[in-house]
């Protein structure tokens, strides 16, 4: 093998690898990230609009009842 050859085979081998993967697993994850805040703004808008959902409000009153009930489950600790 020459060495012209072998130059040629770690070159196209770093770009082959810095196109697919670095840039590609890039690409999804800011797909993903774009996914996630998209969906997380969405959230806030919806618990801000003035005529609360019936589901809002019902999962509301289920998170409470189940944050009140872990709050009487804890035990108390001793302020000494």
């Amino acid at each position: 093998m020459r060495k012209g050859r072998r130059l040629e085979f770690f070159a196209s081998t770093f770009y082959g690898f810095f196109f697919g993967f670095a840039l590609g697993v890039g690409c999804s994850l800011v797909v993903l990230y774009a996914i996630y805040a998209g969906g997380y703004r969405k959230a806030l808008q919806d618990s801000l609009r003035s005529p609360l959902s019936d589901r809002y409000l019902r999962l509301l009153a289920k998170a409470k009842t189940k944050i009140a009930a872990e709050t009487k489950k804890a035990p108390i600790e001793d302020p000494e």
